[in-house]
C-alpha cells in the first residue's frame, strides 16, 4: 500500500515563496505519474500540476502557470512543487497524489497524502 506524505506548506506573505515536498513509500514511485491539487475552504479539489513518470513531461493550471514548478526526484521518492510569486487565492490545502495515468481528473488519482496547509497573507 502506498504511502504519500507532503511537507512545506505554512504561512508566507504576497509575493513569497515555498517549496512542498512529497514523500512516497510503498510502490515503485517512478511507474506512476505524480500531480499537486488544492483545495480552499468551501471549494472542490482543483487540479494544479502533473508531472510524467519520468519528468520529462508537465503541465499546469493556468492560474499557476509561470509561478509554480513541478519536479520529482525518482532516486529519493519524492515530489516538489516550488511556489513563486504566491497569491492570497493560492491559500489552500495542497494535496500529492498519484496516478498510473497521465491526467488532470481527480477520479483518476487512487493515493493520496494527507495534505499541507499554505497560507498567503494579503
Amino acid at each position: 500500500q502506498v504511502q504519500l506524505a507532503e511537507s512545506g506548506g505554512g504561512l508566507v506573505q504576497a509575493g513569497g515563496s515555498l517549496r512542498l515536498s512529497c514523500a512516497a513509500s510503498g510502490r515503485t514511485f517512478s511507474n506512476y505519474a505524480m500531480g499537486w491539487f488544492r483545495q480552499a475552504l468551501g471549494k472542490e479539489r482543483e487540479f494544479v500540476a502533473i508531472i510524467s513518470w519520468g519528468g520529462h513531461s508537465t503541465n499546469y493550471a493556468q492560474s499557476v502557470k509561470g509561478r509554480f514548478t513541478i519536479s520529482r526526484d525518482n532516486a529519493k521518492n519524492t515530489m516538489y512543487l516550488e511556489m513563486n510569486s504566491l497569491k492570497p487565492e493560492d491559500t489552500a490545502v495542497y494535496y500529492c497524489a498519484m496516478s498510473p495515468y497521465y491526467t488532470y481528473s481527480v477520479g483518476d488519482f487512487g493515493s493520496w497524502g494527507q495534505g499541507t496547509q499554505v497560507t498567503v497573507s494579503s
